[in-house]
């Protein structure tokens, strides 16, 4: 069975009709587990599926609901919390990871659209000893006020340098729009991008 958003939603309204006040005889109910809600899995009352998901290079096969927000997935099943929750609606751009290199706002995104990735890169990711260039240049100009913000803004600025080598303002400005900022660090956030594209070289 597809593991999907319409299989998933099929699924869940078949379960509570069958399951709602005992309307199905228990034969009929062990029936339909095991024939239509294979390979789902039930835990406390949530319908779960197995996942598989490579973050930072490294598989993980999770149990979990395909519709739970990558973001959370992330933070509180894998354990990476660099990502953070800004406003979950995809407006802020603080839970930005990236997709195969693209960058996705994970707090909406189904844990189930982001299975067929190669993989899922997050902040901590980038480098291991906190050394990518862009980094490099965060650290250098000493971008981040309160730094809540900042893993997205990292993220979207690691994106556009891997298309955009050197960029203009306006293709920073155009790049980094809707990664907000509440602190205004937008004019650090601009030099650290062109001092990360020198440093590339």
């Amino acid at each position: 069975m597809a593991q999907n958003s319409s299989s998933l939603y099929i699924c869940k309204k078949w379960f509570k009709l069958a399951f709602a006040g005992g309307a199905l005889h228990p034969v009929s109910k062990a029936i339909l587990i095991q024939d239509y809600f294979h390979p789902f899995i039930f835990k406390n009352g949530f319908i779960m599926a197995t996942i598989h998901l490579t973050v930072n290079n490294k598989p993980y096969t999770l149990d979990v609901d395909p519709q739970m927000p990558l973001l959370w997935v992330l933070r509180d099943v894998v354990g990476l919390k660099g990502t953070k929750f800004g406003c979950g609606m995809s407006l802020c751009g603080a839970c930005t990871v990236h997709l195969d290199g693209v960058p996705v706002r994970s707090c909406n995104l189904p844990v189930s659209g982001a299975s067929g990735a190669n993989n899922i890169t997050t902040i901590e990711g980038l480098s291991e000893n906190i050394d990518h260039v862009v980094q490099k240049a965060w650290i250098e100009l000493q971008v981040p006020q309160c730094g809540y913000c900042q893993s997205g803004q990292i993220m979207a600025a690691v994106s556009l340098l891997q298309t955009n080598s050197k960029p203009t303002d306006a293709d920073i400005d155009a790049a980094m729009e809707g990664i907000l900022c509440r602190c205004g660090t937008y004019t650090r956030i601009r030099k650290a991008i062109h001092r990360a594209a020198e440093m590339m070289g």
